[in-house]
Formats: C-alpha cells, sequence, structure tokens
C-alpha cells in the first residue's frame, strides 16, 4: 500500500498525529532512513563520473567550544607501552560536537514517547532499540543531492546575514532546485548548503562568542510546511551546514510551540521523534558546493556511516561524497 502523504500522517489516530509510527516494515527503527534502498544506491552509483571523493566532516574539534554548551571538544591522549608503539584514546568525546547525523533516541515526542513508542527505559547504553547503529550496520548511502540557497541567494544579490540568523523556508528549497534545473527523487539524502558554518568558523572571536552565547544559528523556520516537505518528497536525510538544521531561536510564529513546549517549539521532535527522519548538522559542505557550481551538476554518491556504538543517541557523521 502506497504511504500516506503527511496531510494524512495529521489526521492518524492509531500514532501520534504526525508520525510515520508502524508504517515501515522492514527495518522499522531505522525511520525514514529507509527510503534509500537498494534501488536508490544503485541509481546513485551512476553519479559517479569524475573520480573525485568530497570530505563531508569537519574535525571532532573544530567548533571550540561548541555551539551547545552542554558540549565540548575532546582530548586526544597519545600512550606508549614502549618506545616503538602508540595509542590514543579521547577524553570529553561528545559525539555531537561537530559534523554530526542525530539518532532517532535524540529526541522525544512530548506526551507519546520515543519514535515508534520504544520504551523509556530501553533508551539506554547498550540497548538496541533506536541505536545509532542501526546506521552503522545497514549504512544510510544513495544519491546526495546538495541545494545552494547560498548561492541562489548571493545570484539574487540577497546573501544570507548569518549574524542576523535569518529564517529559511519551504521556498528557499524549491526555488534553489528550480534554479539548479534538478528534480528530487524518492530516497534523496538532502544537503542544504547555507555558508552558516564556513562564516561561524571564520567569523571574529567576538562574533562566535556572541553568536553562542544568544544560541543564534541560520536554519529552517519551524513549520508543518517544512515537515511536509521533507516527508512527502520520501528523503532519507536532510543535512544541513547549520547548527540545529531549524533556525534559533525559534520563530515566534512557529507551528510547534504547543506541541514541543520542553524544546519551546522546536521542532527537532516532529521530525525526529515522529517522522523518523535521520538530521545532519554542522556538515561541511563548501568544497562539494564549488564543484557543483563549477560542474552544474549536484547529485554525488553519498555515504553516511556513523560510529557502530550500540545504543548511540548520535554520531559523527563519518559522510563522503562520491563524484
Amino acid at each position: 500500500m502506497p504511504l500516506p502523504t503527511y496531510e494524512q500522517l495529521a489526521r492518524r489516530t492509531d500514532a501520534p498525529a504526525g508520525s510515520s509510527w508502524y508504517l515501515f516494515a522492514d527495518h522499522p527503527e531505522r525511520g525514514m532512513a529507509n527510503f534509500a534502498g537498494p534501488h536508490q544506491l544503485r541509481r546513485a552509483a551512476d553519479s559517479v563520473t569524475q573520480g573525485l571523493a568530497f570530505n563531508l566532516d569537519y574535525s571532532l574539534d573544530a567548533f571550540d567550544p561548541p555551539m551547545s554548551k552542554a558540549r565540548g571538544v575532546p582530548r586526544h591522549h597519545i600512550t606508549a607501552k614502549h618506545d616503538q608503539a602508540r595509542d590514543d584514546h579521547l577524553d570529553n568525546f561528545h559525539l555531537q560536537a561537530s559534523t554530526q547525523i542525530d539518532g532517532l533516541r535524540h529526541r522525544r515526542a512530548s506526551g507519546h514517547g520515543f519514535y515508534n513508542g520504544v520504551p523509556d527505559d530501553e533508551i539506554a547504553p547498550r540497548s538496541p532499540r533506536l541505536g545509532v547503529q542501526l546506521w552503522a550496520e545497514l549504512p544510510l548511502a544513495g544519491r546526495g543531492l546538495l541545494i545552494d540557497i547560498d548561492g541562489l541567494l548571493r545570484d539574487r544579490g540577497t546573501p544570507l546575514s548569518h549574524a542576523d540568523a535569518p529564517a529559511l523556508t519551504t521556498d528557499h528549497l524549491d526555488d534553489a532546485l528550480a534554479a539548479q534545473g534538478c528534480r528530487l527523487e524518492p530516497g534523496d539524502l538532502i544537503m542544504v548548503h547555507t555558508g552558516w558554518a564556513d562564516w561561524y568558523l571564520n567569523a571574529t572571536p567576538d562574533q562566535r562568542a556572541e553568536t553562542r552565547a544568544r544560541r543564534r544559528a541560520t536554519g529552517f523556520a519551524q513549520s508543518r510546511a517544512f515537515a511536509a516537505w521533507c516527508w512527502d518528497h520520501r528523503i532519507a536525510l536532510m543535512a544541513t551546514d547549520t547548527f540545529a538544521v531549524e533556525v534559533l531561536p525559534v520563530v515566534p510564529a512557529g507551528d510547534f510551540h504547543d506541541s514541543a513546549p520542553e524544546d519551546g517549539g522546536m521542532m527537532h521532535q516532529e521530525l525526529i521523534a515522529k517522522l523518523g527522519l535521520p538530521l545532519g548538522e554542522l556538515w561541511n559542505l563548501t568544497a562539494l558546493a564549488q564543484d557543483c557550481r563549477a560542474t552544474g551538476r549536484w547529485d554525488s554518491l553519498v555515504t553516511v556511516k556513523p560510529l557502530n556504538l550500540t545504543g548511540g543517541v548520535g554520531s559523527p557523521a563519518n559522510a563522503t561524497a562520491l563524484r
């Protein structure tokens, strides 16, 4: 049976409204990652024509200090049993402090629970339920499509002012796709280039400190239209070069103030806990975007291989684009 539209999901009575709970028969706890299957992977192989590989991760300590005040920068230690050997380990390693992918246990739907109704007591270390290892054991791979909102607005003469934390909409996505001459396909791994991470890393210390202190970041406005765009296009991943995918602070007129009071109206609960959408944050898209503009090609074979950590909440993305 065909899957319902987002409008139909919003009318569900057998599960939380706006959720995809229980709709994926195979690998149910992988959520929307299931949209990128064998067919999509085979088609994505046609994108490899140049023989180039692009790293999509920033270093683990690139954001020092991290935007989130609850996270820290890893401390790297090198040890030796004797003069001819070296080992190493990390202290204070927060898996979501730099380029990352949010797993489906990262957010709980207020009043409902974790994705697919997984009980709270099973969201524990070494418990496999909803763990990020589900995207490591069966890696997330397929056609990656870069959507260059930064380039679109620069061409229009209205570049984003990241210091002001502008809110983006689905119109920006659709307009950029039209300008690029691109069409979405089910199972696409979407990568949205806004230029925010590059701006933040090259900003003055005072600008970075103010941005972090005020928790301000470019991103998508909290709206049902955005959730519908992601679900109805059957994407397998939404990754951006921004801090949270969604704009911060939350827009006052956002659609989720009532459904996500603990998060002040953020839509992480809607996207992760209800739809089961993998979210990528702080991705390094600068070089890939430059090559896309130079070649006029916007698709790549993209692989995302989180750490194989049983019960992991999130992970460095370990993402690569092959062209």
